[in-house]
């Protein structure tokens, strides 16, 4: 069962049968737009999950490359008057430029040291984009053009929940083939045992450079499409509980696992939405319900889930 759901083609199949079938138990549209941000977010823990779950390398900071990816999108059609869909691939390129540059020094760390200084990282940008009000509107945010596709506007949340779809099926594919590369097993290999990596004759500092600009532009890919879907946005994008929900969304769904990482941002993001009738409880309640996650499911709702059907059949 673990093999079957680890195995590229069959997360991309799977992915591709939830995102065109999914609409056929939708009862409104309010649902196509929750689920599209359940897309978005899966999006950018699929790369936080590269970084994480395969290299090995925890990063508290990544809602920043999210930030550039949104903040990218917003304001460069606005100043220049140039397509949208120009700035979204620009902002990928400068969050990857930017990861290749900060991530030179700080991978050098481990443990708790790169952790915080992930996190430093990530509230350097989230700070940015507060106080430079003239460019990014400051914490009032700033509206955000509509991304237009060969003369087609995408406005409603009907038509993002597509683009949405297929960016992520896009992203899982790209991510599988990575995982299976020679790239990807010299992650793993690095996730397990740095020394032996090297006695083994793998760059490990270039290994994990590789993860950490792939991760990014994952991340700018998504906080590019959050924005543009929204209409509208805020600092919040970058902010460092925004981070924790994309680490959140990874730990719980499954670390080295690209199905797992669309199951932890169902859970992150379509939990708050029904645990809305509690009011006052709803955040008590979601923080309860992690825990037992984390209590019962060790490895992630999607390792554990496969590990225990695994052994039944077996």
């Amino acid at each position: 069962m673990q093999r079957f759901l680890s195995h590229r083609l069959t997360v991309v199949v799977v992915l591709a049968l939830i995102v065109a079938l999914l609409p056929l138990v939708f009862p409104s549209a309010y649902y196509y737009r929750v689920a599209g941000q359940v897309f978005v977010f899966g999006l950018a823990a699929i790369g936080l999950n590269l970084l994480m779950g395969y290299a090995g390398q925890v990063s508290l900071g990544h809602a920043g490359f999210m930030g550039i990816g949104a903040y990218a999108a917003a304001i460069g059609p606005a100043q220049t008057g140039t397509p949208v869909w120009f700035w979204v691939v620009a902002g990928s390129a400068l969050s990857g430029l930017i990861a290749w540059v900060v991530g030179r020094p700080i991978l050098k760390l481990r443990g708790h040291y790169l952790a915080v200084a992930t996190l430093g990282f990530g509230i350097l940008l989230f700070m940015v984009f507060t106080n430079e009000s003239r460019w990014t509107g400051g914490p009032d945010g700033m509206p955000v053009q509509r991304l237009e596709l060969f003369g087609w506007r995408v406005r409603t949340g009907i038509e993002w929940y597509w683009v949405s779809g297929v960016l992520l099926v896009l992203g899982a594919w790209v991510a599988g083939n990575l995982v299976d590369s020679p790239t990807g097993r010299a992650m793993r290999a690095i996730h397990d045992s740095e020394v032996a990596s090297r006695s083994a004759g793998i760059d490990v500092a270039r290994q994990k450079l590789t993860a950490f600009v792939i991760s990014a532009v994952y991340a700018s890919v998504a906080g590019a499409s959050f924005a543009l879907m929204n209409g509208h946005l805020t600092p919040d994008v970058s902010s460092f509980l925004r981070s924790v929900e994309l680490v959140t969304m990874v730990v719980v769904g499954g670390m080295g696992s690209i199905f797992g990482s669309l199951v932890g941002s169902a859970v992150l993001v379509v939990l708050p939405q029904a645990l809305t009738v509690f009011h006052d409880y709803e955040h008590a309640i979601l923080g309860l319900m992690i825990m037992l996650f984390m209590i019962f499911l060790r490895e992630g709702i999607v390792p554990s889930l496969a590990r225990r059907f695994g052994r039944r059949s077996a």
